[in-house]
Formats: structure tokens, C-alpha cells, sequence
């Protein structure tokens, strides 16, 4: 049996994020170059009790959007609200865990839970910049049963 503890999950924290979408022509009007674009977004739902295996399949589903495959992603974001979630995503979605949160996750930065899209592709856009990567992938578990996955390319 797992128990999620204090020690072991996202305490909630304060934050912000801000993501500006839009496309080439709003970009040349607000005198600003593009830093990514969205490839793909997927979201699925599946059994309320199991809700945290969600991203794996939300992950897979958006890179088939885009005809990509994990194999192709450079780095991963998965909001880790508990630990068990990226554990779970490490493990059957057969990544290299030296591609998952890079930088460190919920756990140690905080849950900031109104921001946390904004915060993962910002982390994650940062991230691919810094090491002159091309592909990433952001995703997490909401609740109820659902997961988002957002793949980007750095442009």
C-alpha cells in the first residue's frame, strides 16, 4: 500500500504564470519573436481512482498528433503533485529519468495550483533554450480523472 504524506507531495504554494499565445501575425504587431509553438495538446480521462497514471497516455496521445513518439522528446515537465506521479510516468512511459523534470518538481519548488500549466511550459521552454534542445512535452494529472499533455517546439 502507498501512502501520500507531507513528505511525499506538492505543498501548495503561491504563484503566478503568464503565457502569451498567439500567432505570427500578433507576434510582428507586438514587435516580438516567437520562442516556441504548440505541436499538440491532448487530454484524457480515465478511472477517478487512478488519475495520477494519467499523463503517460496524455503524453503518448498528443506526440501521435504530431507524429512524434516519446523516443522523440528532449525533456519532460510532469507536474508531480505526489511523488507516485512521476514515478509512475518514469516507469511506463519508458523515459530516461535525466529527462523529467530537470530542474526539480512540485515537490521541492512548490504547488502553485492556478499557475501550474503556465509554470511547467515556461519551466520547460526555459530548459530547452538553456541546453539548445528542440522538443518538450508538459503534462499533468487535474483531478476526477483527467491529464493534459502539451507538446512544444522551440523555435
Amino acid at each position: 500500500m502507498h501512502v501520500h504524506h507531507a513528505g511525499n507531495s506538492s505543498g501548495i504554494a503561491d504563484g503566478a504564470s503568464a503565457l502569451l499565445i498567439g500567432g505570427r501575425l500578433a507576434a510582428e504587431q507586438m514587435d516580438t519573436a516567437p520562442r516556441a509553438r504548440i505541436r499538440a495538446i491532448a487530454q484524457v480521462g480515465i478511472e477517478p481512482c487512478l488519475m495520477l497514471t494519467g499523463p503517460v497516455e496524455a503524453s503518448r496521445r498528443a506526440l501521435a498528433r504530431c507524429g512524434l513518439g516519446l523516443q522523440d522528446v528532449d525533456l519532460f515537465e510532469v507536474n508531480e503533485a505526489f511523488a507516485s506521479v512521476v514515478l509512475y510516468f518514469n516507469r511506463h512511459a519508458g523515459v530516461d529519468p535525466e529527462k523529467v523534470n530537470v530542474n526539480g518538481g512540485a515537490i521541492a519548488l512548490g504547488h502553485p495550483i492556478g499557475a501550474t500549466g503556465g509554470i511547467l511550459i515556461g519551466t520547460l521552454l526555459d530548459e530547452l533554450e538553456r541546453r539548445n534542445e528542440r522538443i518538450g512535452v508538459a503534462t499533468m494529472c487535474t483531478g476526477l480523472g483527467m491529464a493534459v499533455a502539451t507538446v512544444i517546439e522551440r523555435i
